[in-house]
């Protein structure tokens, strides 16, 4: 009797807690009718961008092949941005930095078993129509959640709400970044997301409980390691003091982050650094196998050009001109020092410089020349803009960033993501860590500047009001159109 009394209880539990998680996805991802339009507008601009990139590589990544990295790296190029994802669901392996993507890997294993079911169905490498639905999926969550933030949190009407996020959604490296094979638009919709209920838990006095805690931080922290210190600062701006209680402090900041630590140690022990020590020596191999080669043509050349001598042939006495070494192309500059991270720093490259033309330049609109080219193949560290037309548009929305921060500095949501920004800002301007392609980052950060400017659009009356909207819709179809163009015309 008592045994069945806890099956009961137990399943009531189990119907409970299913019906709640049931509320809260719903909550989370349905669409709501106030949000119908906004979404339909996002959903077509980010399938068309999706539907370029796929047509763009159709040829050369759909064929089935034995080695797909070195055909995706070598062949892929859209500025900066790694493949990697479209070669992890064609051949699963941890082929991320484990310790800066603790479990990106582990998330794409479902993604890859039903590329491996599609390309036996079909006969071809689906992985660029997986990753563009994956990457539909989180641009489309990315677009709600910025929008009801603004909503719902700072209190700006739907229409300015869907204006402001349009916005940001024509950056360039936004809009990029909603199509390519990079982890950076799913690093943005947690981060949106998480933004999203702790800004909820603060206007309704809600603390962020540790198993909250712990669920944004892994899934944040896995996809990237540096967003899930934004969690944690999240949480600080919720829970205020009670951060700091010994038994949060411990269950819920440094206990998640020791395991994901572990989990990273075991992906390398376990995956990367057989495949490492596996690969180096094939590729000793191979160099050795080919340096014996040479030698033998070395001393066959050799042997000819001595019988050619002892016949009377002096032309093979004449010695090649030494060639010029080209200059070399400067990518990086000087690091803090030679350690396994901190040489990734850079204390060298002009800040000022790299603000005006990466951070706020590239980021939100391409450079004409040098067009979404690699900085590790072909493009300078910097590119200026032809028309000066393109500096006041960066200067008008850097203003806009500024009046907005100004408007929202008594806000707790504002500081809080500010707080991200500020992060990332000491990583990428301050320290360094990947100044040279800083807009390759553009997505962990920007989405603080129509938050910003949303604050400006909730104070604003009259006049004021009217003139905001007049210049971020001007802003917006600018960049539409300018960077819009310039995709198409690169990928089609």
């Amino acid at each position: 009797m008592t045994n069945n009394k806890a099956i009961i209880t137990l399943r009531k539990s189990l119907a409970s807690l299913a019906a709640r998680t049931a509320r809260t996805l719903k909550r989370v991802f349905g669409v709501g009718r106030e949000e119908r339009f906004a979404a339909a507008i996002a959903l077509v601009m980010i399938v068309g961008l999706n539907a370029l990139m796929v047509a763009h590589y159709y040829d050369l990544f759909t064929p089935q092949v034995k080695y797909y990295w070195p055909l995706f790296i070598h062949k892929f190029q859209v500025s900066g941005f790694d493949p990697i994802t479209y070669s992890v669901v064609s051949s699963w392996t941890a082929g991320y930095n484990v310790y800066r993507h603790p479990l990106l890997a582990p998330l794409m294993y479902v993604p890859y078993l039903i590329n491996k079911g599609l390309m036996a169905l079909t006969g071809i490498n689906c992985a660029i129509f997986i990753v563009a639905a994956m990457q539909t999926f989180f641009a489309f969550y990315s677009f709600l959640f910025l929008r009801r933030i603004m909503t719902r949190l700072i209190g700006v009407g739907g229409r300015d709400a869907t204006l402001l996020t349009l916005m940001f959604f024509s950056f360039a490296y936004i809009m990029l970044s909603s199509c390519v094979p990079d982890h950076f638009i799913m690093s943005m919709m947690m981060l949106l997301l998480t933004i999203l209920v702790a800004g909820e838990w603060m206007r309704d006095g809600r603390e962020m409980s540790m198993w909250k805690t712990i669920i944004l931080f892994v899934a944040t922290a896995g996809i990237s390691l540096n967003n899930g210190l934004k969690t944690f600062m999240s949480a600080l701006f919720v829970n205020r003091r009670r951060f700091f209680r010994p038994k949060y402090l411990i269950l819920a900041v440094l206990l998640p982050s020791a395991l994901l630590w572990g989990a990273s140690r075991w992906q390398y022990d376990n995956i990367v650094w057989p495949r490492d020590m596996a690969r180096n020596k094939a590729r000793a191999a191979q160099k050795a196998k080919q340096e014996e080669k040479k030698r033998a043509e070395r001393m066959a050349q050799l042997h000819a050009d001595s019988v050619r001598l002892a016949a009377g042939d002096t032309s093979v006495a004449k010695a090649e001109k030494p060639k010029k070494k080209k200059a070399k192309r400067v990518r990086q500059g000087k690091p803090i020092s030679k350690g396994e991270f901190m040489h990734w720093t850079d204390i060298t490259t002009p800040r000022l410089q790299s603000a005006v033309e990466n951070l706020f330049g590239e980021s939100i609109q391409l450079h004409r020349d040098h067009l979404l080219e690699d900085l590790y193949r072909q493009r300078p560290m910097f590119v200026t803009y032809r028309w000066t037309v393109s500096y006041v548009v960066e200067a008008l929305v850097v203003g806009l960033f500024v009046i907005g921060v100004w408007c929202g500095r008594r806000s707790r949501l504002m500081w809080m993501a500010m707080s991200y920004f500020a992060l990332d800002f000491l990583l990428h301007v301050a320290l360094g860590f990947g100044i040279n392609e800083v807009y390759l980052m553009t997505a962990h950060w920007a989405f603080v500047i129509p938050i910003a400017a949303a604050f400006a659009f909730a104070k604003a009356s009259g006049r004021s009001l009217t003139a905001l909207r007049l210049l971020v819709g001007a802003l917006t179809l600018w960049l539409l159109a300018y960077n819009g163009s310039l995709i198409v015309w690169h990928l089609a």
